[in-house]
């Protein structure tokens, strides 16, 4: 064999290395795209469930309030009829309702 035809044929292996090593890396940028993209698709839904989760807290939190106001409105409706009724003794009632209170 003639040492052109080494020459050419170390060359030619060269080259197709270097095309092999070219393309290795373009796949390899491509992936990392593709992984980025999704990484931010990824990362707007974690955003968007945490905004559903903080809007269902804060009205998780308004409806325990409303819950709590009526409770007290129950309260001062029952007072009233104790109040009212003559056959309870307001007074005793309410020392009652402070232990009950307290146990809770």
């Amino acid at each position: 064999m003639s040492t052109t035809a080494i020459v050419l044929i170390v060359i030619g292996a060269v080259v197709v290395l270097a095309v092999i090593l070219y393309l290795g890396r373009k796949r390899q940028e491509s992936q990392r795209e593709e992984r980025r993209v999704e990484a931010g698709e990824h990362r707007s839904v974690a955003d968007t469930k945490a905004r559903e989760a903080q809007q269902a807290r804060l009205a998780a939190e308004e409806q325990a309030e409303r819950a709590r106001a009526r409770e007290d409105e129950a309260e001062a409706h029952r007072r009233q009829a104790d109040e009212v009724d003559p056959d309870v003794d307001v007074d005793a009632d309410a020392d009652d309702t402070r232990e009950d209170r307290q146990r809770v």
